[in-house]
């Protein structure tokens, strides 16, 4: 299911647009500190969260469907009984990866992602990795 090192590296290197589903306004969130880091990195984040406006003086968008232009990587901060329908909106947006953070594994919903051209990586951390695989932080 995880791609090897390599691959993991080109999907953050040629990546642009990170939305963050579960995006929290709390900084104390580890979906707030992600997404921080991620926006430090010098990708655009958008948060997805049906329950808030804003967060951090950006727009809060209810879906995936909703966002305003093709994402990359749809990072999952939601319980890994929401993950088949965020793939379906992943695959209905055309994203190019769906990645879920630590504890965030679902089969079937892997299956579903690979099957329709995406990369899928689970149980891992996007920050973690992003660190670990040495990338660079770049002006966005």
């Amino acid at each position: 299911m995880n791609p090897p090192d390599a691959a993991l590296h080109d999907l953050l290197a040629a990546s642009r647009t990170i939305a963050v589903v579960g995006h929290s306004d709390k900084p104390y969130r580890d979906s707030y500190g992600v997404a921080q880091y991620l926006r430090q990195s010098g990708y655009k984040v958008y948060a997805v969260n049906p329950n808030l406006r804003t967060v951090a003086g950006d727009i809060a968008y209810p879906n995936l469907r909703a966002l305003p232009e093709r994402i990359d990587i749809v990072d999952v901060f939601r319980r890994a009984e929401h993950l088949a329908q965020i793939v379906e909106d992943a695959i209905a947006i055309g994203a190019r990866a769906v990645w879920g953070q630590f504890g965030v594994v679902d089969p079937a919903a892997a299956e579903r992602a690979q099957a329709a051209g995406l990369i899928v990586v689970m149980d891992r951390c996007i920050k973690v990795e992003h660190r670990r695989l040495g990338m660079p932080r770049r002006a966005a």
